[in-house]
C-alpha cells in the first residue's frame, strides 16, 4: 500500500515539474498596423493613366461590352480586354489610391479614391482621364479589416489628410512555459486564419443588372456602387448617397440617406432597392430615382449579407469569419413579393458562402475557400438537394453569370467559364495572382 502510495506521489512531482519547467514553441501570427497619413492633395494629384500591370491583391470586378474592370484593392483598375475570353488582355491600370468600387456608364466610369468620387472618360481605354470630382463625400472606410478616416488640417498637414493604416501578418515562434501556453491562450495560426479573412474586396445579370437601359455595366453582388436612371447610388457604412450623373462626366452630390450602421452592399431590381447590412436586409421603392423611400427591413442575426433578387425571391448570404462577427453560415430565400413584408421562406446551410448571382433557375453561389457551388433554384423548398456541381480548386469571392459565361473573382485570381453545361463548367481563362 505504501510503495503504491509512493509510485503515485514521484509520478505528481515528476508531472509538475515537467508542466512548471518544460518549455514549449508555439507559432503566433499577430497583425501590425502602421498608420500612414496622406494629404488629400497627395492622394489626388496621384489619379493617373498607367501601362498594365499585373494582378496581385484582386476586389470587385465589373463588366461592360467587352471590356472587363477589376479592383486591385486600395491601389486602382485594371481595364482588361475581354473581347476573347479566353484570352483576356491586360491593356492599362488606372492609379486611384483607395479606390474600391467601380461603375461605368457609357464610356464614363465611376470610383471611389478614399473620401471622393472620381469620373473618368474612358473613351480610350489605353488612356482614361479625370473629368470629373466630388471631394470630401465619403469620410470613413474599411480595408483589411481595418477603418481609414479623414482628418482635419493641422500644423503639419495644411489640407485635409487621410489616416489609414499598411497590414501586415507576422509570424514569431516564441519559446514558453509549457504551463503558460495552457494557462493563457494566445494568437495562433488558427485563429489568425479566420481573423486575416476580414479583408474586404474591396468591393449582374438578373442578379446585377443595373437597370439603366443598358448604357451601364455589370457588376457582383458585393457591389457598393449602383446605377440607375441618372442617378449613381453608393453605400458606405451608415449612409446612401446619391449622385446626379444626368451631366456624366460631371457627378454632383445630390442627397444622403441615413441607413444606420455596417451597411455593406447595394443591388438595384426594378423600381427597388436592396440593401445588405451586417445585421439585415433594407428594401426601398425607387419609383422616383431621386427620392428612395424605405419600405421595410428583413432582419437577421450579425452576418455579413450580399443580396441578389430575381422575380419575388432575395437571395442573401450570411458568413462567419468576417468583422461582422457572426455566428451563421447559410442562405436565406424571402419572399418580397410584398415589399413591405417581406417574409422568410426557408434557410440553407453553407459552409462559408459569399458572393452570388443568378440565371434563373440556375444559382451561383461563392464559398470562399470552399470554391463554387451551382444549384439548381427552380423548387425554392428544396434547393439542397439539387446541387449540380461543386467546383473546389478556386477560392471563390464573387460571380456574375452572363448567360453562357460565368466569371468568378477571388483571393487566388480571376476566373472565366464557358456555362453551356452548368454541370460541367469549362475553364476559358485564368488570370492568376502574381506572387
Amino acid at each position: 500500500m505504501k510503495a503504491g502510495f509512493l509510485h503515485l506521489l514521484l509520478l505528481i512531482v515528476a508531472f509538475v515539474s515537467w508542466s512548471c519547467n518544460d518549455q514549449c514553441t508555439e507559432t503566433r501570427i499577430s497583425r501590425r498596423l502602421t498608420p500612414i497619413s496622406r494629404p488629400l492633395a497627395e492622394i489626388r494629384s496621384s489619379v493617373r493613366a498607367e501601362a498594365a500591370h499585373s494582378l496581385k491583391k484582386p476586389g470587385k470586378m465589373y463588366v461592360k461590352g467587352n471590356y472587363l474592370f477589376i479592383n486591385e484593392i486600395k491601389e486602382g483598375i485594371h481595364i482588361i480586354d475581354n473581347s476573347n475570353p479566353a484570352a483576356p488582355n491586360f491593356i492599362s491600370f488606372i492609379n486611384i489610391p483607395g479606390n474600391g468600387d467601380i461603375a461605368v456608364k457609357g464610356n464614363i466610369l465611376y470610383a471611389d479614391s478614399f473620401s471622393d468620387l472620381i469620373a473618368l472618360d474612358i473613351s480610350d481605354v489605353n488612356a482614361p482621364k479625370e473629368v470629373g470630382r466630388v471631394n470630401n463625400v465619403f469620410q470613413t472606410g474599411q480595408f483589411d479589416g481595418v477603418w481609414w478616416t479623414m482628418t482635419a488640417p493641422n500644423a503639419g498637414i495644411q489640407d485635409n489628410a487621410i489616416t489609414d493604416y499598411k497590414v501586415e501578418y507576422v509570424t514569431e515562434t516564441i519559446s514558453t512555459n509549457c504551463e503558460e501556453n495552457i494557462m493563457y491562450p494566445i494568437f495562433n495560426s488558427a485563429t489568425a486564419m479566420s481573423f486575416s479573412d476580414m479583408a474586404s474586396f474591396g468591393g449582374k445579370s438578373a442578379s446585377s443588372s443595373s437597370n439603366s437601359g443598358g448604357t451601364s455595366g455589370k457588376a457582383g453582388s458585393m457591389a457598393r456602387f449602383a446605377l440607375h436612371d441618372n442617378f449613381l447610388y453608393t453605400v458606405s457604412q451608415s449612409s446612401l448617397h446619391l449622385f446626379n450623373i444626368s451631366k456624366p462626366s460631371t457627378p454632383s452630390n445630390f442627397s444622403t440617406i441615413n441607413l444606420g450602421w455596417n451597411i455593406e452592399t447595394i443591388f438595384p431590381y426594378k423600381n427597388r432597392l436592396f440593401i445588405g447590412s451586417s445585421t439585415g436586409m433594407f428594401i426601398y421603392d425607387n419609383s422616383n430615382p431621386s427620392a428612395p423611400q424605405q419600405l421595410s427591413v428583413f432582419q437577421h442575426g450579425n452576418a455579413c449579407d450580399p443580396v441578389v433578387v430575381h422575380d419575388d425571391i432575395a437571395y442573401v448570404t450570411l458568413r462567419t469569419g468576417t468583422a461582422c462577427a457572426g455566428t451563421q453560415n447559410q442562405m436565406d430565400l424571402v419572399d418580397v413579393s410584398d415589399a413591405s413584408s417581406p417574409q422568410l421562406i426557408r434557410s440553407y446551410q453553407m459552409q462559408n458562402p459569399h458572393g452570388l448571382s443568378i440565371d434563373f433557375p440556375t444559382l451561383y453561389l461563392c464559398e470562399g475557400e470552399f470554391g463554387l457551388k451551382i444549384f439548381n433554384a427552380e423548387d425554392k423548398m428544396d434547393i439542397e438537394s439539387k446541387l449540380l456541381a461543386h467546383f473546389k480548386d478556386m477560392d471563390a469571392y464573387d460571380v456574375i453569370s452572363l448567360g453562357k459565361t460565368v466569371l468568378v473573382i477571388g483571393k487566388d485570381g480571376f476566373y472565366q467559364y464557358d456555362a453551356s453545361d452548368v454541370k460541367n463548367l469549362r475553364l476559358l481563362s485564368k488570370i492568376p495572382v502574381s506572387k
